[in-house]
């Protein structure tokens, strides 16, 4: 389980135990919703990049290809070949943001299917057993996503419903993992905290769901659109009433910037499709700030995408070369600036537990957040 090995401020180092093996946090979870990082990187690349934790979405596995499918086959570890811890988000914000016609009940959510309109229900007990199924290291409870803006009084019976939801998924766990067959009976449940932009329903809901003992805790519905000062906000609102002793997870967060700044407000663990996603664009993050590869200026460049970086693509290939790629319409273009930014975000995590672990974390973020943001 979770061990604090020490803080610096509100900083925290620790150090994540877990039946695929340890996390040394705070971590970077790198997102393979469908089982696979989109641009082309496998489970052996991901372990050369230096990932600690893979991610993939119970919603869209439970769509494509069924999660029984997935059992059957031996779970998603056997089936990804990772070896690693893999934590399996619960559904539920996919629910809310892909599909359509979606009614919410106290049993859950009747929704339709966003590839073919197949009619779905997903509960909390529907939830855990997905996940069961594909046999994750960690589970994520089904919660509501409460869109921001949300009206007071909405969000306030939201997060009582959330919190009877997440009750729910605890009994159901418990069961599963007690099955004879179950393929991890060892999984790990994490609580989700909602209240929208609302700091006393926010620490309402955080003291509520603390009390569940729970192996890990979130914070959800951030990064939706809010300012980046409010989400802040909000961090600062909530860290106190977080478990201590457990990991503390700030989901689908997000810029390099933004997880310096996450870590300072004592969150161990991150998640984002920015580094895959925006690599696909074409831009690199780099210890420089980010760079367009689609910039005409790096047409005859040859040095690579970062001076800094030692990962297998700036060892090898130029900006000149991959930008050539991204405008020839290649593929290869997404692979090596995935697998840089995939690098990247890696190694952030690793120098900002280096600077904890020499008590200069303050320096490290006074130098770097500004200057990872920039754009070149």
């Amino acid at each position: 389980m979770y061990q604090l090995l020490f803080k610096e401020g509100h900083a925290r180092r620790g150090v994540f135990e877990t039946v695929h093996g340890t996390v040394q946090t705070p971590a970077f979870m790198n997102v393979a919703t469908s089982a696979a990082i989109k641009g082309g990187i496998s489970a052996r690349d991901l372990e050369t990049l230096k990932c600690q934790v893979m991610l993939c979405n119970t919603y869209h596995l439970h769509i494509r290809p069924g999660d029984g499918l997935i059992a059957d086959l031996g779970g998603l570890h056997k089936f990804t070949t990772w070896k690693r811890p893999i934590l399996t988000d619960s559904g539920g914000f996919q629910v809310f943001s892909l599909a359509s016609l979606r009614k919410i009940t106290e049993e859950g959510v009747h929704f339709s299917s966003h590839v073919d309109g197949k009619k779905i229900f997903m509960g909390p007990e529907e939830s855990m057993q997905i996940q069961s199924h594909l046999g994750s290291t960690i589970a994520m409870a089904f919660d509501e996503c409460i869109e921001n803006p949300a009206p007071y009084d909405y969000t306030a019976k939201s997060i009582a419903r959330t919190a009877r939801w997440l009750a729910r998924c605890k009994a159901e766990m418990n069961r599963l993992n007690a099955q004879l067959g179950t393929i991890n009976p060892h999984q790990l449940l994490f609580g989700i905290n909602q209240g929208a932009t609302y700091d006393d329903l926010r620490i309402q809901h955080m003291q509520q769901i603390a009390e569940m003992d729970l192996d890990g805790y979130a914070v959800g519905g951030l990064a939706v659109g809010e300012p980046t000062e409010v989400m802040y906000h909000i961090l600062d609102a909530v860290e106190p009433y977080m478990p201590v002793n457990k990991p503390r997870y700030l989901m689908g967060v997000g810029t390099p910037s933004n997880i310096i700044e996450g870590v300072a407000r004592g969150i161990d663990l991150f998640d984002c499709v920015m580094p895959s996603r925006n690599a696909r664009h074409g831009h690199a993050f780099t210890w420089q700030g980010i760079r367009n590869l689609n910039n005409a200026k790096y047409e005859r460049d040859m040095l690579p995408l970062d001076e800094e970086c030692g990962c297998p693509v700036c060892q090898n290939y130029s900006r000149a070369y991959i930008r050539h790629l991204l405008k020839a319409g290649e593929i290869l273009a997404g692979r090596l600036l995935v697998a840089h930014n995939l690098w990247f975000y890696n190694t952030l995590m690793e120098r900002i537990r280096e600077a904890l672990d020499n008590h200069s974390f303050e320096t490290f973020r006074t130098e770097n957040c500004e200057r990872v943001g920039t754009r070149i």
